[in-house]
């Protein structure tokens, strides 16, 4: 057998949970698997929409990372504070780790900060703290108008806020409040969930306008007022409001961006296929990642690719460690739920590698879609752990 290799993970996301899992059932246990990781639980992000309405709670879907040792995957819990490429060198709160094989998949940190205003005035379901508070939020609200936004064109998971409009409506109307709100979502971006083609937009839209939700797209925000309780858009637009929700923009962990990993497009520069960098042995994935497609935008920030490519990425390292497998790359494929309340849920679908355009299909809402979403999370949950 070759020498013991350590790999190390940095990010207990999906990306990284499904890398350590990958890695360790594929190599033999003198080999060592370190999972690096801030927090001391990992949250099924998709279930943070659920929670915004209160159908779930914070225990419900999360589970302790530390549950990953029995495994005998190495836990390591802190920040990152800096990471060495080259020499595959990483610090964690002062102590150092050095690996063979490192894997990035830190995700990207949300900058509501960006916009003045933005993070005092309203509340994100985005993390779960944020969305706990919306939840109390939307429980102590009486009517009025509520403003959902995106605070930058390119966020994560696309069908995010479509989602978060349609839930919240489906919530106000449960509670006899529908009549007395007006819903208005303003996007930076052109249209709905654009990197799927004008077909899934327009289908997405049309999900979001059926349920009398007001949308208006190519509204960028570039301050909020929150004394007044007034909303500004670079097109000399002003929306007041008395509830405001919002999908923040995104930047790359500083840790990364200082590690000269970063590139031009904002995102760690990979190999489509293969997710390597353009150091040996270091690779990222997830939405840490910039992944540029035909049409001029960037694969969409999503945990269903962030889990093709760990499964990607666990396999090519397990193959240059002991010398079995085939070679696999990533494909480019994916699909995402798209709820719309009422117990229903859309679905898409494709090939986001297509060219010049991805092809993707989004099938109608039924009640099967939101049970596969279900079926998702409670998998998810107990597969990982």
């Amino acid at each position: 057998m070759t020498a013991p290799k350590t790999i190390l993970i940095l990010g207990g996301g999906v990306g990284g949970l499904v890398a350590a899992n990958r890695l360790r059932k594929a190599l033999p246990a003198p080999h060592r698997v370190i999972l690096v990781e801030r927090e001391a639980s990992h949250v099924f992000a998709p279930s943070l929409l659920w929670l915004m309405v209160g159908a779930r709670t914070l225990p419900g879907i999360s589970r302790r990372l530390d549950g990953l040792r029995r495994k005998n995957i190495e836990v390591v819990r802190g920040t990152i504070e800096s990471i060495d490429p080259a020499r595959k060198r990483v610090v964690v709160d002062g102590r150092t780790l050095e690996g063979d094989y490192v894997i990035v998949a830190l995700g990207a940190d949300f900058c509501p900060d960006a916009v003045p205003g933005l993070a005092e005035a309203g509340h994100t379901f985005c993390t779960p703290v944020g969305a706990e508070a919306l939840r109390v939020a939307l429980e102590a609200f009486k009517g009025g108008r509520l403003l959902i936004l995106t605070a930058a064109p390119a966020y994560k998971c696309p069908a995010a806020p479509y989602e978060a409009a349609m839930l919240i409506e489906a919530n106000l109307r449960r509670r006899g409040l529908r009549d007395r709100t007006q819903i208005d979502l303003f996007a930076a971006e052109a249209g709905p969930m654009g990197v799927a083609g004008p077909d899934v937009s327009r289908g997405v839209r049309t999900m979001v306008e059926s349920m009398g939700i007001g949308y208006h797209p190519e509204h960028q925000v570039v301050a909020v007022d929150p004394g007044v309780r007034r909303a500004r858009f670079s097109n000399g637009v002003d929306a007041d409001y008395d509830l405001l929700v919002y999908v923040p923009g995104h930047r790359a962990p500083p840790a990364v961006a200082e590690a000269g990993l970063v590139g031009e497009s904002g995102g760690v520069s990979v190999d489509r296929h293969t997710l390597a960098t353009r150091f040996e042995g270091v690779y990222a994935i997830g939405d840490v990642t910039s992944i540029p497609l035909k049409l001029g935008k960037p694969l969409p920030k999503a945990g269903v690719f962030a889990h093709a490519q760990a499964e990607v990425v666990a396999r090519s390292i397990a193959r240059a460690v002991t010398g079995r497998g085939r070679p696999v790359e990533f494909n480019g494929h994916g699909e995402c739920f798209v709820e719309t309340g009422g117990g229903k849920a859309g679905f898409g679908s494709g090939d986001f590698y297509a060219e010049p355009v991805p092809r993707v299909t989004l099938r109608a809402p039924n009640r099967f879609w939101h049970a596969g979403k279900v079926l998702l999370e409670k998998t998810w949950l107990w597969r990982w752990f």
